[in-house]
């Protein structure tokens, strides 16, 4: 008999299984691959998403991102980023570390088929015949969570998806994405493609919220192909988006919902990682304090009413997409608000206003500089002729 059964050793559920052990919790995490296992995922972590653990993550680091650039069509746009506050890494190390971190009991191998919520606990069955009790279970096993269909949880959910690789390119396309991301719009309806440097390979992919079939493919190979980066016999791999776009049930009396599973992805940018270890911890403070019912209200009030803006931000950039790009991606300001919002010191709603608040500033310099280049031309001819 265990206090809490985690399903899924992804940041959600390493989370949860980390501050319930620390708390002395008797925990058991069930995952279903053998681990280190790989993960399709870009794999870009905010930096002060981090502190809140009390040991580093440096180890796992593969990548700063000192600058970040845009691109739509022929046009690119390069923002630097001051004291680097995005770190990439990759997914499986990621992962790994930070379980190695928790003091949970951990069971690879043991992929779950069934759940039984009785009145004072739960059971849990794995596919090899395995079975465990607990009072309480978190559920982390992804987009199409076992768990969640057990329970008759996130019945209507909404999916987008994403194709990623891992690939090694000529040297001279490593140096150029070295420590400096692209995202790539207009190639794809409600989505785009992403160029992540890591260590000694290029992670790219591209995702959209609503996509067609066999469209998520060609465009990719296509597009990176653009950047001299071929896929030729490199694997794809995909995986589901699941959104979170009204509120709905995500916990029963004994059993929450975290990231992937409770469809935390933002639905403007794909991130997820970072919901992963929010709704983990979340989970954690909710049975630890025994209050499963706090858990629901307090995720959409922190994480899902964030994510309706998102989601109408996403409506509004891709429906106006030349003219976001040239007054939003364009403007420095609005870097730095998305770059406050993935890092929890901003929500939706300020990143809007400080986009549109800085806009006359943004156009102001704009105007300046262009009437500075013009007049250094004039100069230039004018003292041309003369001579």
């Amino acid at each position: 008999m265990y206090d809490t059964i985690v399903v899924g050793g992804g940041p959600g559920g390493a989370t949860a299984a980390y501050f319930l052990s620390q708390a002395g919790q008797r925990v058991l995490l069930l995952e279903k691959e053998k681990l280190p296992r790989y993960k399709a995922c870009g794999g870009g972590i905010p930096v002060d998403l981090l502190k809140q653990f009390p040991f580093s993550f440096e180890p796992v680091i593969q990548s700063h991102a000192r600058s970040v650039s845009y691109a739509l069509g022929k046009l690119e746009i390069t923002h630097p980023l001051p004291k680097s506050p995005i770190n990439l890494v990759m997914r499986q190390q990621f992962d790994f570390h930070l379980l190695a971190h928790t003091q949970a009991e951990i069971r690879q191998g043991a992929a779950v088929q069934r759940v039984i919520e009785e009145t004072d606990r739960l059971v849990v069955e794995t596919r090899t015949g395995e079975r465990y009790e607990a009072r309480y279970l978190v559920a982390a096993d992804g987009a199409n969570s076992v768990v969640a269909h057990a329970l008759g949880l996130r019945r209507k959910k909404a999916l987008g998806a994403a194709i990623e690789a891992e690939v090694t390119p000529p040297e001279a396309v490593m140096r150029r994405f070295r420590n400096a991301p692209l995202f790539i719009f207009g190639e794809i309806y409600l989505g785009y493609l992403w160029i992540f440097p890591k260590a000694n390979h290029l992670s790219v992919g591209i995702g959209s919220f609503h996509p067609r079939p066999g469209k998520l493919q060609a465009t990719l190979r296509r597009v990176m192909a653009r950047y001299g980066i071929s896929l030729e016999g490199v694997p794809l791999h995909g995986h589901p988006l699941p959104i979170y776009l009204r509120r709905q049930p995500l916990a029963t009396t004994r059993s929450l919902l975290v990231g992937d599973a409770a469809g935390l992805v933002d639905p403007f940018t794909g991130e997820g990682i970072r919901f992963a270890i929010q709704s983990g911890r979340l989970a954690a403070e909710a049975i630890l304090s025994g209050q499963l019912a706090r858990y629901e209200p307090q995720v959409f009030r922190q994480i899902g009413a964030d994510h309706l803006w998102a989601a109408g931000l996403a409506l509004l950039f891709h429906h106006l997409l030349p003219f976001c790009y040239l007054f939003g991606v364009c403007n420095p300001y609005a870097t730095q608000a998305f770059t406050d919002l993935l890092n929890d010191r901003a929500h939706y709603p300020e990143v809007i206003l400080r986009i549109f608040g800085t806009l006359p500033l943004f156009l102001g310099i704009a105007i300046f500089q262009a009437v500075v280049t013009l007049a250094g031309l004039l100069r230039g001819d004018l003292q041309g002729r003369r001579k």
